[in-house]
Parts: C-alpha cells; structure tokens; sequence
C-alpha cells in the first residue's frame, strides 16, 4: 500500500465537519470507528479521549489545507511539520495481504498500528499520507472547496491542476450560481438600457 493513500485519512477528518452550516459530525466513538474504516485493530481501541483528540487535529489539518489553498507554501509545511513531529509513526515493508498472480508477496510500504491512542494512530497516518502527497504532487494539489458555503477540503489529482471544488455535485451547484449571477446582471444591464428611452418618450 502506498503511503500516499492515507491522505485520504486527513481529508476525511477535515470533512467532519461543515463550519459555515455549523455542522460537526465527530460527535461520538462511533465517528471515529467509522473514520478508522478497516483498521479494526485500531478501532478496537477507540475511545471518548480520542473524540477531543481528533477535533483537535481536524483543525490544525484544516489549517494546512487553507493555508494551501491561499498559496502560503511555508505556512502549510511548517504546521504539517508539527504534526509529523508530535505524531511518529512507524512505517514497514509488508505483503502477506497481497499475492501477485504466482502466489508471491507484493511488497509495498505500511504503516504500523502501534500509536498510544486510537486518535493518536490516525493522526499519526493521516500526517504521513498527506506529507508524501504535498511532496510527491506539490503543495497546490491541497485545496478547500470554493462552493459556497462548504469548505470541505481535497486533495487535486487532475493532471492540469485544475480543480477547486471538492466533488462534482459542488461544481455544478457552483457553475449554477455563476449562470444566474450572470443572467441577473444582463438582466439589469438591459433594464437600465431601457430606462432613458422610456424617459425620453414621456417628455
């Protein structure tokens, strides 16, 4: 499994929660179990602790997006520095989960479940996975959806670098906007066109 593939661990946490609808659903253990997803091992250990612990997190994660997203490079690196750093982790070569077709191990980078917390071990992916991300795709590639009002936030993979909003149903809602924004300026446009004529003729 490539390390990359636990970014998707940061995005998830950082999607918990919708601030500008005010809605958060890491609420309970539960949430984090479900965060966890195949890591049972991991999710086992899930407690109340790890509520706070991860809210925490998803904000400082949500701070590298944003500062991403605003082109401040150094910003993002230097706050997902200090979660790499306060959250090690320790990764393995493994393969006894994946044969190639002649039964062999494909071998591939893992990383260990052997944090503290259950918080503590998804923090500890979640950093590493979105750390070999920003440096194998660039810090750019870490955005927060500019539909409004959500600010959920993605990882670009598009090959022109192109996206900005977190799913498609965001990208049409927005497009949508955007088309009738520009339907009621030419709709002014031509009413304030028709304006003087219609003076002129009552004189």
């Amino acid at each position: 499994m490539e390390l990359t593939y636990y970014a998707d661990f940061a995005v998830r946490l950082v999607n918990t929660e919708e601030p500008l609808r005010g809605e958060d659903r890491l609420t309970s253990v539960d949430t984090v179990r479900e965060l966890l997803g195949a890591n049972l091992q991991t999710a086992r250990r899930a407690s109340d602790a790890d509520v706070t612990r991860l809210r925490g997190v998803r904000t400082r994660l949500r701070a590298v997006f944003t500062a991403a997203a605003e082109h401040d490079e150094v910003r993002a690196v230097d706050l997902l520095n200090a979660l790499l750093m306060e959250y090690p982790c320790s990764p393995q070569v493994a393969g006894h989960d994946y044969r190639d077709e002649q039964g062999n191990p494909k071998w591939h980078m893992h990383l260990a479940e052997n944090a503290a917390s259950a918080g503590a071990g998804y923090t500890a992916m979640a950093a590493i996975g979105l750390a070999f991300s920003l440096t194998d795709l660039g810090v750019d590639r870490l955005g927060i959806c500019q539909a409004d009002p959500c600010r959920n936030a993605y990882l670009d993979t598009s090959t022109n670098r192109s996206r900005r909003y977190c799913s498609d149903r965001c990208a049409t809602r927005a497009n949508v906007a955007a088309y009738r924004a520009r339907k009621r300026l030419e709709s002014g446009r031509t009413a304030d066109s028709a304006q003087p004529a219609t003076e002129a003729t009552e004189r």
